[in-house]
């Protein structure tokens, strides 16, 4: 159990958040660049820097919007927890761009030991579960992605084939650096690369990709019920995920 004094311990304190230093948001064209027009985020008329520096432009006039919708939601201090977009936006900018090809390379070493391919041994409530949620992910990766999958019992690695690696690196590579971004965020928070990919390509809506990505633990609540710090956690994990899926959609 948590102590409660260490709340107002030295080194526990929260961080002190910064003032809010901007009246107006609004979302304009970034130039410079010579590429394609990408959407910038200003604050009196002033573009804002992602950590790296670089200018907070994303290639969606309406994801720019969104953006800037979490800047103007700020009030007197700005809380970087309340911005999910922007975050992951500013990761992709400084995190992703150039490094596309690590990127991908990451996503398909969780498909080579994704979620869904490691089934409980039992009960057989829970085993019915995973298959209900699970089953049709896997025959939709085989049959519209050329990528079938094999199954495991418990946490012993099975291999993958090699064409079904590769043709998971067809439908994952093109991606731009904010799509990819969002991707592998969901990809880390799900431990599966099929669930946010069938997101990416409209053959499952976020919320059953989260439920889907959480079929063990829901098990486990039923069974023994909820501890408290945990459901915080999925709660905070939730928030990053329905971000980058939102950042999916809108990119």
């Amino acid at each position: 159990m948590s102590d409660p004094d260490k709340k107002t311990a030295p080194g526990f304190e929260k961080p002190k958040l910064p003032k809010r230093f901007y009246k107006d948001v609004t979302v304009g064209d970034e130039g410079g660049r010579g590429g394609p027009t990408l959407a910038a985020i200003l604050l009196d008329g002033r573009p804002v820097r992602t950590p790296g520096k670089a200018q907070l432009a994303v290639p969606s006039a309406v994801l720019a919007e969104a953006i800037a919708d979490e800047w103007r939601g700020q009030g007197e201090e700005i809380d970087p927890n309340t911005m999910p977009l922007t975050k992951l936006a500013n990761s992709a900018i400084d995190g992703v761009v150039g490094q596309e090809a690590a990127i991908v390379e990451d996503v398909l070493a969780h498909a080579g030991s994704d979620l869904l391919c490691y089934r409980a041994s039992g009960p057989k409530g829970l085993l019915a579960r995973q298959a209900q949620s699970w089953d049709p992910v896997l025959a939709w990766a085989a049959d519209d992605l050329g990528a079938p999958l094999s199954l495991a019992e418990g946490i012993v690695h099975v291999a993958q084939p090699d064409a079904s690696i590769a043709a998971l690196r067809g439908a994952i590579e093109g991606m731009d650096a904010l799509a990819l971004a969002a991707l592998h965020v969901m990809t880390t928070l799900t431990g599966s690369a099929l669930l946010p990919l069938a997101v990416a390509q409209g053959k499952l809506s976020p919320e059953g990709a989260w439920e889907a990505a959480h079929v063990d633990e829901d098990w486990q609540v039923d069974q023994w019920g909820e501890d408290t710090e945990a459901k915080i956690r999925r709660q905070n994990r939730k928030r990053d995920f329905d971000a980058a899926a939102k950042i999916l959609a809108l990119s």
